[in-house]
């Protein structure tokens, strides 16, 4: 009889999948460690912890783009196009009615997302 079942196996194999087991590190001079170091003690945070969180959000912008766009450009974007979609009509004298103004609405909502990915994205290349 085996001390440890498959199914008890597989539970710890699954609990280990998630150890951090390897690390990744730099070189800081004196000015930057004590940089780093405020910046920390301002955060909250250990320099470790920061380091990670940087390292993975930097990893997380090639797969999840609508995630990690920056929402300040995310929602300056969505302003621009409120007021170029929304000052058009009124400059050329025509009305902008209610359904039209949600719909517009409605529209930037989405495309600003789109837009702000696809310009990070261009910025890297």
């Amino acid at each position: 009889m085996p001390l440890l079942s498959d199914e008890q196996l597989a539970e710890d194999a699954a609990k280990r999948a998630g150890f951090r087991l390897k690390t990744a590190g730099t070189k800081l001079n004196q000015e930057e460690t004590t940089a780093l170091e405020r910046h920390c003690r301002n955060r909250g945070v250990t320099p470790g912890e920061l380091i990670r969180q940087l390292i993975l959000a930097e990893l997380g912008r090639g797969t999840q783009s609508n995630a990690s766009t920056d929402p300040v450009l995310t929602e300056v974007l969505g302003m621009r196009l409120f007021l170029v979609n929304a000052l058009r009509p009124l400059a050329v004298g025509q009305k902008l009615t209610p359904e039209a103004f949600d719909k517009l609405l409605d529209e930037i909502s989405s495309a600003k997302h789109e837009l702000a990915a696809k310009i990070v994205s261009e910025r890297r290349r």
